[in-house]
């Protein structure tokens, strides 16, 4: 793991996460009182789960491709 790879990681993870969560907190919440509290404590969850995911699984996914 390099630099690059855990900057790319956190990048795509917030990047990712943030219009994902927003999105799906709009549709099944609605733009209510609650509606940042929500999706901010949703988005938190997906980052740390989706930018692990990325930084652990994509080494993995790039043998199984034959990539690099």
């Amino acid at each position: 793991m390099t630099k690059p790879h855990i900057k790319f990681s956190f990048t795509m993870g917030f990047i990712v996460t943030s219009y994902v969560t927003f999105t799906l907190v709009a549709v099944n919440v609605g733009f209510g009182r609650q509606f940042l509290f929500l999706w901010l404590r949703s988005w938190a969850i997906a980052f740390v789960l989706v930018s692990l995911s990325i930084l652990y699984l994509a080494p993995i996914v790039r043998k199984m491709l034959k990539i690099n």
